[in-house]
């Protein structure tokens, strides 16, 4: 047994008419046992917004890498990924890998004479393990799992929404580290799923935040028959891309899943 997980962005029919990147990005990596994920959608309203989720992302990516060949404290390491962390142990986690995003993003546009607010963009990590899961979310999108032991899909946080339409938390803003949202699942998960908010309407019931199973489970079911989804995509980039779901959202989309 071992983990499957496979990434893909489409542009939104929106971005396509106005001939702008895709603004989305999203990764995972697996060392062993655990598995490391993370998408970010840019802000619209972001010169850049496609250079900061990138850089984002992979600079996740690149913190978790640095955790698990680089450990200063290898006995602290064993029990960050081989036991569940605590609430606390969780938020120290992802704190200190925003702090490594913010001050990638502050190189970047000093680098390049680039506003911070440029770069912009939402952020959703994160880490499990055969036994649990942590994860964090700035701004919207969602993250979805199903347990091994239930056949019900849970959203595990509710989207920032902020207090006006098409607003959100991004992890530039100032109360963005007040802002993160952080939980810890002591169990095991056979199904997760990240996302950027463009497939929140076909994804999400909206009018009580679950998830909509249908959506789901064909992507489970996908992930099962498929003996190495990264080479075989082409069932994602379709749905991705199909006129069905470009008629219900012009955004950028984004799907992260991942099997144990």
């Amino acid at each position: 047994m071992g983990w499957k997980a496979i990434t893909r962005s489409a542009t939104g029919t929106s971005h396509q008419s106005q001939k702008m990147p895709c603004q989305d990005y999203g990764c995972s990596r697996i060392f062993n046992d655990v598995i490391v994920g993370a998408v970010a959608d840019g802000a619209g309203s972001a010169k850049y917004a496609d250079v900061g989720s990138k850089l984002t992302v992979e600079t996740v990516i690149k913190c978790f890498s640095d955790i698990n060949e680089y450990p200063e404290n290898q006995e602290e390491i064993e029990q960050n990924f081989s036991q569940p962390l605590c609430q606390a142990e969780a938020e120290k986690l992802f704190t200190k890998i925003v702090n490594g995003v913010i001050q990638e993003l502050n190189e970047q546009a000093s680098k390049e004479d680039y506003l911070i607010n440029d770069l912009a963009c939402t952020l959703l990590v994160f880490v499990a393990t055969p036994h649990w899961l942590a994860a964090m979310q700035i701004g919207d999108g969602f993250m979805v799992v199903r347990p091994e032991k239930s056949e019900e899909y849970k959203l595990l946080f509710h989207p920032d929404k902020g207090e006006f339409a098409n607003e959100t938390t991004f992890i530039t803003s100032k109360n963005a580290l007040q802002e993160m949202k952080v939980c810890v699942m002591a169990e095991e998960q056979a199904f997760i799923c990240a996302s950027t908010d463009g497939l929140e309407k076909v994804a999400i019931r909206l009018h009580d935040w679950t998830p909509f199973p249908p959506f789901f489970k064909p992507f489970e079911e996908y992930l099962h028959e498929t003996p190495n989804p990264k080479e075989d995509y082409q069932y994602i980039d379709d749905f991705l891309n199909s006129e069905r779901l470009n008629s219900r959202t012009d955004d950028d989309k984004t799907l992260l899943l991942c099997l144990w």
